[in-house]
Parts: structure tokens; C-alpha cells; sequence
């Protein structure tokens, strides 16, 4: 591809009001998914919805991307400061009912066959908290605001907020966040497992670009097996789990990463990978 060509999942946000996409920011194969609604703070409305999931379906079918980076734009100084509340406050159970339906963006982000990174750059809330723990891995920023704070307006999280949470930091921790709304700056987030990481406002891209380099570095089908074999350690009793990663390993072992992945560490020399 010519580096001034867009790939698909560019391509899929170029109509898009509130989200960006761009590869390059973190590396060749990195693309970076950007939530860019400052008047509201990347709240999330129907149309920030589907324009994300708009571009998650074409990271599938794109192979110039090998890991997301999903962040809200810095000027707007959160992640996602949660749903539109506006939204809600419009709807009937009815009505809630239907836009509940499964894939929510919740389940197209974890579902997503490629590592998909939340930078949290500020205040992820309610939704914007679920969404951080729909993605593979959580840097923080050390000030960033998260929590669940839906109890606060007498409804509770509805996007994963008591399923993903409980199984981040465990139950205590997650009644303790869910029952009272309180917030945990990104230091403490890291302390109780809701983020992998914090550091510093200054520090957070470097450690990004690191961390994500390394990722899109690896063999593309490698990736995919692997995060497929550990979102099942999370849905499979330790038996069936390892007789899935089993088979998930054995059938690598026909493709062309594996024998270039041993051949090119035989060799001393880097792998050029096929994703086949």
C-alpha cells in the first residue's frame, strides 16, 4: 500500500462527525481510533456508536492493522465522560430495550480479533469506564478520572460495568465502585486492576508507543490466536480452556508465521510476516 493511501478502516472514518482514524501515530501497523466530540466529552450518543462500530468492522478486513489504539481527543480532556445522558433521560423501557440489543459497541470492541489499547487521556465514566474495560489492555493517564457513577442518576451500568468490572479488580472492589459512583483517579485504577498501567500526562504516548510497538511488531495470526485463547480463560473452566489454547496452538503450526517466525530467530535475523 502507498503510504499516502488510506487503508479501510481510514477510509471508514472519513465521513464520520465524531471519529477519527489514523495509522502511524504509534507505529506502521498501529492505527489510532480517536472519539471527538469536545462540546460533550466524547459523551456517547447513537451516532458516536455507530461510527465506531462503522470503523471496528473495517479493522477486520484490514490488514495494515494490526493493533487499535482507542482514545478520546485530548482537546475535549476526557476518554469518554460517559453515555448521553439526554439520550436516557428520553427513553422508554421499550425503547431501551431496543438500542441494548446486541453487538452493542461494548461487545464489537472486546470482540474485535485484533488487541485493541484504551489510552484513557482523562474522565472515563459509566459508559466511557465500560468501554476502557471492553479493550484488551488500560494505560492511564495518573489524573484520569474512572468509575461508575450510573447509581448517582438510580440506574445502574448496562455496558458490561458490573460483568467486566467484577472480573478486572473482583467483587469487593466492584461494589465498592458500582454500589456508591465513586470516581478513582488513574493511579488507583492501577493499584486495584482496573488499568494495567498509569503514568504521568507527559509520560502516557511514550509508553503507548512502546507497549503498542511491540504488539504490531508480532506475527498478525499469532495475535489473533492468542487474544482468542485469552478471552476464553475468561469464559472457560481451566479444562476446556486448555484444551481450546491447544488447539488453537497446534493450528498454527500450518501456517506460514510459524515456520518463518522459528526460521527468521534460527537465522538472527527480524521475521517478515504474512498473516497467513
Amino acid at each position: 500500500m502507498r503510504e499516502d493511501a488510506l487503508s479501510n478502516a481510514e477510509t471508514a472514518a472519513t465521513d464520520a462527525e465524531f471519529v477519527r482514524a489514523r495509522r502511524g501515530e504509534y507505529g506502521e501497523y498501529a492505527l489510532t481510533v480517536t472519539i471527538d466530540r469536545p462540546d460533550a466529552r466524547n459523551a456517547l450518543n447513537a451516532q458516536v456508536r455507530t461510527e465506531l462500530a462503522r470503523v471496528f468492522d473495517a479493522v477486520e478486513r484490514d490488514d495494515e492493522v494490526r493493533v487499535v489504539v482507542l482514545t478520546g481527543s485530548d482537546e475535549a480532556k476526557a476518554f469518554v465522560a460517559g453515555a448521553d445522558v439526554r439520550e436516557l433521560r428520553e427513553r422508554s423501557a421499550v425503547e431501551q430495550h431496543e438500542a441494548s440489543e446486541r453487538p452493542r459497541i461494548y461487545e464489537t470492541v472486546a470482540g474485535c480479533s485484533k488487541p485493541v489499547v484504551a489510552r484513557v487521556n482523562g474522565h472515563a465514566l459509566g459508559g466511557g469506564c465500560e468501554l476502557a474495560q471492553a479493550c484488551d489492555v488500560r494505560l492511564a493517564r495518573e489524573d484520569a478520572k474512572l468509575g461508575q457513577p450510573e447509581i448517582n442518576l438510580g440506574i445502574i451500568p448496562g455496558g458490561g460495568g458490573t460483568q467486566r468490572l467484577t472480573r478486572l479488580v473482583g467483587p469487593g472492589q466492584a461494589r465498592k465502585l458500582v454500589l456508591s459512583g465513586e470516581l478513582v483517579d488513574g493511579a488507583e485504577a492501577a493499584e486495584i486492576g482496573l488499568v494495567e498501567e498509569a503514568r504521568p500526562a507527559d509520560e502516557l504516548d511514550e509508553r503507548v508507543a512502546d507497549l503498542v510497538g511491540k504488539m504490531a511488531s508480532k506475527s498478525p495470526l499469532a495475535l489473533a490466536r492468542a487474544k482468542e485463547a485469552l478471552r476464553a480463560a475468561t469464559r472457560m473452566d481451566l479444562d476446556s480452556g486448555l484444551a481450546y489454547e491447544s488447539e488453537l496452538f497446534v493450528g498454527l503450526f500450518d501456517s506460514h508465521d510459524k515456520n518463518e517466525g522459528i526460521d527468521a530467530f534460527l537465522e538472527g535475523r527480524d521475521p517478515e510476516w504474512r498473516g497467513e
